[in-house]
């Protein structure tokens, strides 16, 4: 039976994955009425990393979705390993990142979205946008603001006129897959590589998130990881417990991202490269700002702070980007971070925004110092 559908709402999101159902989310605790429309039926799974640093798990708390400790997995700092060496760093504080399937967070943003009272299309396909509203097919569903929330491709960019980038993008290609084992470690991983780079994060008691990215749109999981030793040595013998999925990463930044009642939010609003593992993170933070400026009417203010929400993770996804395809850079860099803690710390800390900005003038300066010198 299909779900009847009201003629009119204050918000309409296009697109139901998180960033969308965070934005329902926000907009509904300050008592908007709200419609999220999907062509799927969930629960919505997507190729990512699945782990949530402490900054994006406190931006989620905001708005309400609290994970229980049997749908996730904690994790205190993050590793990064190259053939010949390895560094580490705990997150400042004692904090604590976790990681969960995409599917289960998907499950918990839709009920915490249905028990605030919005209302779900799934399965329901959005064909245009238009001054009279929203269209799904034959019908028109007038709303006051329209959130296209479609992703990295989206259609609600392109009907709006947003569809333009404030420079060229660099993609690269990821794919992820998950294998039965034990975790062996407590933190987020990252190996580097010649050609690619691995990324692996446990999401239960028994299972690690594997995630792999790399220039090369032929590179798939198995020959990936016969380029990682020391990540192919850890899955020895694992079982792969979920089908291969692939996506593409990168850095992509829009000229604007509203034009009228309509505002862009997560991937479709721009991208930082899944190297951050800010991605989900950013979207909580812009569903908080995109709901107060429902409130104010003034989507000019969402622009202004989406911009500022980007700009760490954008400048820290380059910065790591550089050790990309760069074996001497990568080599030295993690001799630096071997041989002084203390930096790795201090970089993780900015990442992480629990270090002003302005510090990592001074710890590139003591980075660059160490290469010269390693």
């Amino acid at each position: 039976m299909r779900q009847s559908v009201p003629g009119a709402t204050d918000v309409f999101v296009i697109g139901g994955g998180p960033a969308g159902l965070a934005a329902a989310i926000a907009a509904r605790e300050r008592g908007f009425r709200v419609l999220v429309a999907d062509g799927a039926q969930p629960p919505i799974d997507k190729s990512c990393g699945e782990g949530l640093l402490p900054d994006g798990r406190a931006a989620m708390e905001r708005i309400g979705i609290h994970v229980p400790l049997a749908d996730a997995h904690p994790f205190r700092g993050v590793r990064f390993v190259s053939a010949a060496s390895s560094a580490a760093a705990r997150f400042p504080e004692g904090g604590c990142g976790i990681s969960i399937r995409r599917t289960a967070l998907h499950r918990l943003m839709s009920e915490r979205a249905a028990q605030l009272g919005a209302g779900l299309l799934w399965g329901t396909a959005i064909t245009g946008i238009s001054p009279r509203g929203v269209h799904l097919g034959n019908s028109v569903v007038r709303a006051r603001w329209i959130v296209g929330a479609d992703g990295s491709n989206s259609l609600v960019r392109r009907w709006a006129g947003l569809d333009h980038h404030a420079s060229r993008p660099l993609l690269r290609y990821a794919f992820r897959r998950h294998y039965r084992v034990t975790p062996w470690t407590d933190l987020m991983e990252v190996y580097w590589g010649d050609h690619c780079q691995g990324y692996a994060t446990a999401v239960s008691h028994d299972k690690v998130c594997v995630a792999l990215a790399s220039h090369d749109s032929n590179l798939r999981m198995d020959k990936g990881l016969s380029l990682l030793p020391r990540l192919s040595a850890r899955l020895a013998g694992a079982k792969a417990v979920s089908a291969e999925r692939g996506a593409i990463t990168g850095n992509r930044k829009l000229t604007r991202v509203w034009r009228d009642n309509v505002a862009l939010i997560g991937d479709a609003s721009g991208t930082v490269d899944a190297i951050t593992g800010e991605g989900l993170g950013l979207a909580f933070s812009q569903a908080v700002v995109l709901a107060k400026s429902f409130e104010s009417d003034d989507l000019e203010h969402y622009q202004t702070e989406h911009r500022k929400l980007a700009q760490l993770p954008l400048y820290m996804a380059r910065l790591m980007l550089i050790l990309d395809r760069r074996p001497w850079l990568q080599h030295r860099t993690l001799q630096v971070f071997q041989k002084r803690p203390e930096v790795f710390r201090r970089f993780l800390e900015l990442h992480l925004g629990a270090r002003p900005p302005l510090h990592a003038v001074k710890d590139g300066l003591t980075l660059g110092w160490g290469l010269l010198t390693a």
